[in-house]
């Protein structure tokens, strides 16, 4: 296992500090500034053992290990609040399959039902080939975007 080395300048060091006294900040990046400091081995300060600084804050050394890891490979902007998911969602409802739904929506309920729920909305755009798969949630999220109220009468 590759042993990363975390030595803060002066600067890192001040800012880390102040966040630690400011109750503003979110506990990871609260949590991730403890871990710097007490595990930076330069000239500003000693370095405190990584099974110490496991019992005080109550984490595990996995944890010591990533941190230290994504502060060198990735600086400490990073280390402290995390990068953006970068993962794309596609949008499976676009205007067509939106104006088939809301259509849909203000026709009648099916045979036994009182009105359209969004599950059943989901299930017969998927019979009418309007849409490969949805889900209600979906049909949830544009329903709720278009502002429409199955319980209006």
């Amino acid at each position: 296992m590759i042993k990363y080395i975390v030595i803060l300048t002066k600067k890192e060091r001040e800012d880390l500090i102040e966040i630690t006294k400011k109750g503003k900040h979110k506990s990871r990046k609260a949590r991730n500034s403890y871990i710097l400091l007490n595990c930076d081995e330069g000239e500003f300060s000693e370095k405190v053992t990584n099974k110490a600084i496991c019992r005080v804050l109550k984490i595990g050394m996995r944890t010591i290990d990533r941190v230290k890891k994504s502060f060198i490979e990735e600086g400490l902007e990073i280390c402290l609040t995390g990068k953006k998911s970068s993962r794309i969602y596609e949008k499976k409802a676009d205007g067509d399959v939106e104006a088939h739904l809301i259509a849909l929506t203000c026709s009648e309920a099916p045979a036994g039902f009182a009105k359209w729920s969004l599950r059943l909305l989901a299930d017969k755009m998927v019979e009418l080939n309007y849409i490969e798969s949805i889900s209600h949630e979906t049909v949830r999220k544009v329903l709720k975007k278009t502002n429409s109220n199955l319980g209006r009468v």
